[in-house]
């Protein structure tokens, strides 16, 4: 019998708390067949969810895991392994799933790990009779496995050229930019069986059960998912994987800010920069009522909605777009912006109202391990845990802002109306600086090198010498292509009424130019130069 072992906690999967309901089909006994369509299913992968897991030797009722297990004999397992192997090679391409035998209170169940394949689209025989020859392809709906309908089958074949990104082989790196003591430091957190294993298990093998290496044993590269989490330094491989957090004391148009950039993998990356915002930013604030006996009390960001917000930038951001996740901190706002924009599926107006759900997700192997960190909840979660925290502090509703390109997101939190006027953790500190010190060292270098200048200071100087479209104020600043961040502080200094649309009634017209205006050059007269 294999000793294999899977990269989660087995209790969690069951119970369904990593793992969502429509990626978990419990079977009571072995049904080949079903099985079959099943695994085909996951391979495909229709909504790029990271495929499925099927359990045998659990009987379910509406969704619902039935514990004690049926469980399964164990003269048996063997057996079904070498059918679940041939059922592999009747699927076309092949594709086989991790197999992994488990003890459940007592009792034995098979659990099989499909992740979405790299060669899809996949097709499965309708029947395993001998008189069938007929093929089908097999997508997830809902809970449910179901035969393609025509529709289904062009989209799938649509996405035969589109496996996500995190879940592509690396092939600018070798298995030895994998860090085994980071790859171990992740199996104890989530409390994984494969943790103990670790040790003994030659590091090639370790790799293969927690799927983030591909290709033959001559040739074995990582997933970028697997740099994404286990390397250091994943920005060396896909540059600008960073969290840039910007405070500017006295807004986007004062004069002194400040800049701290958090890299590393992205679990530690995510967990370091909400520790260091948790530690400048958030402030509980008590209000004394006069002839009421309890305070009121309120914190002027909710730490809960912020860390929501930052954690979902880092599940839906594209790693191929050389673009930072960039929180702002200002006066009586905090944003966080990441790129690109949401997937076209997903309706604004729905988003706002916390209903708005995706079709596809961009990465379904980052989500994945996020949700075994419990740094995300997981599928269409994020907004309506945002807004119950909101609503919870008493804060404005968030305001969530796209383009129609969608290049770009950007989450903008209100401050607490409260707390809009008392002093925060940043103004204290810097007054309690000497003159000489306020001067952050991240403004000094903006100061000596242009291009670290602020974004609307370099833009306002151009425009003070000509009107410009988007894309030459774009080739001015050197930039390759027109990026979102260009276009959010565009659209931020024309709601400053430092710029203006040179054809204010067509503002998306493709001759549209922008244009300084008298507030505009009265404020860059006022900058330092």
């Amino acid at each position: 019998m294999t000793s294999t072992r899977l990269p989660i906690n087995i209790d969690e999967l069951i119970k369904g708390r990593t793992v969502e309901g429509e990626r978990l089909e419990f079977k009571r006994g072995w049904n080949p067949e079903a099985v079959l369509h099943t695994l085909c299913a996951f391979a495909n992968d229709f909504h790029n969810l990271g495929g499925g897991y099927v359990i045998i030797g659990i009987d379910e009722k509406d969704g619902q895991p039935i514990l004690p297990p049926a469980g399964i004999l164990v003269n048996g397992i063997d057996k079904i392994q070498k059918e679940i192997l041939a059922l592999g090679y009747l699927i076309q391409p092949a594709y086989h799933p991790v197999i992994a035998p488990y003890v459940i209170q007592d009792r034995h169940v098979l659990i099989l790990w499909a992740p979405g394949g790299q060669t899809r689209p996949y097709k499965a025989p309708l029947s395993l009779s001998k008189q069938s020859n007929e093929f089908a392809y097999y997508i997830r709906k809902a809970s449910a496995t179901v035969r393609a309908n025509r529709n289904d089958e062009m989209e799938l074949i649509s996405l035969a050229a589109t496996v996500p990104f995190d879940d592509r082989i690396a092939h600018q790196a070798s298995i030895d930019d994998l860090d085994l003591a980071l790859i171990r430091d992740f199996l104890r957190e989530v409390g994984s069986n494969l943790y103990d294993d670790a040790k003994a298990l030659d590091f090639a093998q370790l790799c293969r059960q927690m799927h983030i290496i591909s290709g033959p044993g001559e040739m074995l590269k990582p997933l970028n998912v697997g740099l994404l989490f286990f390397n250091d330094d994943p920005d060396r491989f896909f540059p600008q994987t960073q969290i840039d957090v910007v405070q500017f004391p006295d807004g986007p148009g004062g004069d002194v800010f400040t800049e701290k950039i958090f890299k590393g993998p992205l679990n530690r990356m995510v967990k370091e920069a909400l520790a260091y915002i948790n530690t400048i930013l958030i402030e509980e604030i008590v209000i004394k009522q006069r002839g009421k006996p309890e305070a009121e009390r309120f914190f002027n960001y909710p730490y809960e909605a912020l860390e929501e917000a930052l954690v979902n930038a880092i599940y839906h951001r594209s790693y191929e777009i050389r673009e930072p996740i960039e929180v702002r901190i200002l006066p009586d706002c905090v944003t966080i912006a990441n790129y690109p924009g949401p997937d076209r599926s997903v309706n604004l107006d729905d988003l706002r109202t916390g209903h708005g759900v995706t079709r596809r997700y961009r990465n379904r192997r980052i989500g994945e391990f996020l949700k075994e960190l419990s740094l995300t909840e997981g599928r269409g979660t994020g907004i309506p845990k945002i807004l119950r925290a909101i609503q919870k502090n008493g804060s404005p509703l968030p305001v969530f802002e796209t383009d129609d390109d969608r290049t770009y997101f950007v989450a903008r939190f209100p401050i607490h109306p409260k707390a809009l006027h008392r002093i925060t953790k940043i103004e204290r500190a810097e007054s309690q600086k000497p003159r000489h010190q306020s001067q952050s060292k991240s403004q000094s270098k903006s100061q000596s090198k242009s291009e670290r200048e602020p974004l609307n200071l370099r833009i306002s100087r151009y425009l003070k010498t000509q009107d410009a479209t988007a894309g030459e104020i774009s080739a001015h600043l050197e930039q390759k292509r027109l990026s979102g961040r260009l276009k959010i502080v565009l659209k931020e200094m024309i709601v400053q009424g430092l710029i203006e649309y040179a054809i204010p009634d067509k503002p998306r017209s493709r001759l549209q130019r922008y244009r300084i205006t008298e507030k505009g050059m009265e404020w860059l007269d006022g900058q330092r130069l």
